[in-house]
């Protein structure tokens, strides 16, 4: 019998406080991240959540995420990759996984799932995260989400495109920023005047 499917939280909304039992590849010891750190801490929390350790297409999409690991953190952004597993099994594999070898970023066990239900990234069927990438800003606000099925690789470069513009428009909330934008380009100050004229705002 599936479980009862929760109430879902939807970009916009607070994310309710939440703990995660850790693997830092780093130290190589186990520890915990709380979403009540972050926040007094002022940093961004950045959930990349995958099906299983031990899998396919994950470990292609852990080591994207380590090349970009560096430029996420100076956007203040504090990154944890999560799926159901426990924090043993992360340890083991990243251990083994070649592709693994460069993570430096803690990897997060979300092993009854519950997060992963409340973000509605949780295949009840299977008992799996699916590939849901959800960034939630220093005030615990879920400000981006994203849930694709488990057979396609996500592209962390995106990531860190979305997450830049995200920083941006926290800092400077009248602005908003066009599809593509990177830093150093042009954003758009919504008015009555620009209502039909994006395209000369632009220029």
């Amino acid at each position: 019998m599936c479980e009862e499917k929760k109430e879902v939280i939807t970009v916009g909304n607070k994310v309710a406080p939440f703990e995660l039992e850790t693997f830092d590849p780093v130290s190589l010891k186990f520890g915990r991240f709380t979403l009540e750190d972050a926040i007094k801490a002022k940093k961004w929390t950045l959930l990349v959540f995958y099906p299983a350790d031990f899998t396919f297409v994950c470990p292609t999409e852990l080591a994207d995420l380590a090349d970009k690991h560096a430029e996420l953190e100076k956007l203040g952004a504090e990154v944890l990759s999560v799926s159901t597993d426990t924090k043993f099994t992360h340890m083991g594999w990243q251990a083994q996984e070649k592709l693994l070898k460069d993570v430096k970023y803690r990897m997060a066990a979300d092993a009854r799932g519950r997060l992963a239900q409340a973000l509605g990234a949780y295949d009840y069927a299977s008992g799996l995260a699916y590939r849901g990438t959800f960034v939630i800003n220093p005030e615990g606000v879920l400000a981006g989400a994203e849930i694709n099925l488990n057979n396609v690789g996500r592209n962390m470069e995106e990531l860190v495109r979305k997450m830049k513009a995200f920083v941006h428009t926290y800092k400077n909330p009248a602005e908003v920023c066009p599809a593509k934008w990177k830093p150093g380009e042009k954003t758009l100050k919504p008015s009555e005047s620009m209502v039909g004229k994006v395209s000369e705002a632009l220029k």
